[in-house]
């Protein structure tokens, strides 16, 4: 993600709009070399150089809670990204030996973009590049939506390098005019996890002066070996008592639903077309792997 970073600021650095309003910027190349004494900027052609020197967390905006979304009977569980502070260094390479002098074009340079880079608090999405990028396609909306906001961007950084001068004598170079472009942007460090919903409600039923009778709604999903729904399977619980006949069948996703099952053990038997039939135990109410069927092809 760090390099989507870089790539988003060089996408600042060379949008098509600043060639009016700032010329000498968008003439220039966009590197991200180390300043050191063999630095070399393009021949014959001005550069901004960002030198990517410093990487941390910011605890300030640590989050632990994780994001959970729920659509179409799965559940996706997205542990909190990190928060990591990018910060580069901004130098400017001048390469015109014509009037002004170098030094003042470097001026002129660092002032352009420092403008451009500061009328950013946060980065715009249509700079934003690879995986820092809005998702295509949108996602569930989660029932505690985190929101992920735009990546904030600090130029020049208040508290930016420390002590320039001990810098440049670590990259053997002279000290040059300089300023701390920082951005903050989100970095996952672990996988979304994925589950099937399971729907688990009770029902208590019964004669007033004595023992109600418990009954549970249970919803779970019928797979094949390779974990793909199967629709059209029929999961039947086969010896629930003859009060109601409990039989249920799969949906396109391979998802079904009982509306109430009396609590205890039973046996469920599931068959599909192209499948062996399945008739294992199962304990009412149990867990939700337990409502998790997987059938072998014939």
């Amino acid at each position: 993600m760090i390099h989507d970073l870089s790539a988003t600021l060089e996408a600042i650095l060379e949008a098509p709009a600043l060639a009016t309003e700032f010329p000498e910027l968008a003439a220039a190349d966009v590197v991200f070399g180390r300043p050191d004494s063999t630095f070399q900027p393009p021949q014959q052609k001005s550069a901004i150089d960002l030198f990517l020197y410093d990487i941390k967390e910011n605890l300030e905006l640590r989050n632990n809670e994780p994001v959970v979304r729920r659509h179409n009977g799965q559940a996706t569980i997205s542990p909190p990204p990190r928060r990591i502070e990018c910060s580069y260094l901004v130098t400017a390479w001048p390469q015109d030996p014509t009037p002004p002098s170098l030094e003042m074009q470097e001026h002129q340079l660092l002032s352009q973009t420092l403008q451009v880079l500061g009328r950013y608090p946060t980065i715009p999405d249509q700079f934003l590049q690879g995986s820092l990028a809005p998702p295509a396609v949108a996602l569930p909306p989660a029932p505690h939506p985190v929101i992920e906001p735009p990546p904030p961007m600090i130029a020049p950084m208040v508290n930016g390098m420390k002590s320039p001068a001990e810098f440049w004598t670590a990259m053997g170079n002279q000290l040059r005019a300089s300023f701390t472009v920082t951005v903050t942007i989100s970095v996952p460090f672990m996988d979304a996890a994925t589950a099937t919903l399971v729907t688990t409600r009770h029902l208590d039923a019964g004669p007033f002066d004595g023992e109600p009778d418990r009954l549970t709604q249970i919803g779970g999903e019928v797979v094949d070996q390779a974990g793909v729904g199967v629709a059209g399977a029929v999961v039947d619980i086969i010896d629930a008592g003859q009060r109601v006949r409990l039989r249920a069948t799969s949906d396109s996703d391979g998802r079904y639903t009982f509306r109430r099952i009396p609590h205890g053990a039973h046996t469920v038997r599931v068959a599909a077309v192209g499948f062996q039939v399945l008739t294992q135990a199962l304990d009412v109410p149990g867990q939700p792997e337990e409502y998790r069927f997987t059938l072998t092809p014939n």
